[in-house]
């Protein structure tokens, strides 16, 4: 039991140094199998996350009001993640928007520059949260919606490796980072992912629950659609795109459900 539970955590390490810029211990064990098997606890991560900034709202929310400490948790939350979800996002609206090829638009979305798609797509997102956020928080639902967008919005984007091919310039990738990744989970991981993502909608009424994962379910299957229109697959750029329009979904249906 002492061995697994080793073996477990040293997963959820590496899930958690692939999606956060947090140091790490230097005897992590690395491979590439240990990789895959470490993305069932990418939804976990989220709940690290999550809390971490939860506990930082708390802590500045008598120092400095509701606004500038919604302001600095996003800004916290991209220096915690190294802004992974919103690069992908900008990197696949530059790409998809700016190449008239599959071939042109993968390497669009590979070029480190920034172009006015993805600067559009990464100013709107940024502003869509922090208005969000803040109507979420004049609700009381700014701590319950953290706890379920975090891991419920990272679960839903890491399901498209189960159905789709990982591309890149339309062929199979190899060699690549986030290669690793890109398998299937078994129905056993997939249950726990689900699981853990979608674990905190229990904090939510019954029927915001409902219209939540319904809503998530239907983005799933047009950010599917969408994906395999442009590039015939998805890419690390991708799953970023879909966390980051997943959580702003998670907000907008919870706040319609209790304003």
């Amino acid at each position: 039991m002492q061995l697994w539970l080793k073996y477990q955590l040293n997963l959820f390490l590496l899930a958690l140094s692939f999606f956060s810029r947090l140091p790490m211990a230097k005897n992590l064990k690395y491979s590439p199998s240990k990789m895959r098997r470490s993305s069932r606890y990418f939804p976990m991560v989220g709940w690290l996350l999550a809390s971490m900034l939860i506990l930082l709202y708390h802590l500045v929310l008598p120092l400095l009001g509701t606004a500038p400490s919604l302001c600095l948790i996003i800004i916290v939350s991209l220096l915690l993640t190294g802004a992974l979800h919103e690069d992908g996002l900008a990197d696949t609206c530059d790409g998809i928007w700016g190449g008239h090829s599959t071939e042109r638009k993968l390497a669009i979305m590979k070029d480190s520059r920034i172009g006015t798609y993805g600067t559009c797509a990464l100013v709107m997102a940024l502003l869509s949260k922090f208005i969000l956020l803040s109507a979420l928080a004049g609700q009381q639902f700014l701590i319950t919606s953290l706890l379920v967008a975090y891991p419920l919005s990272r679960a839903m984007a890491i399901t498209h490796v189960q159905d789709m091919q990982y591309v890149s310039n339309n062929i199979p990738t190899s060699g690549s980072k986030s290669e690793p990744l890109a398998k299937a989970f078994s129905a056993k991981e997939l249950v726990f992912v689900l699981v853990t993502g979608a674990l905190a909608c229990l904090f939510l009424p019954f029927i915001t629950s409902f219209y939540l994962l319904i809503g998530c379910i239907a983005l799933r299957y047009w950010l599917k659609l969408w994906f395999e229109k442009h590039i015939q697959g998805y890419t690390g750029d991708t799953l970023g795109t879909a966390q980051q329009l997943q959580e702003l979904l998670i907000y907008t249906v919870i706040l319609a459900s209790v304003s």
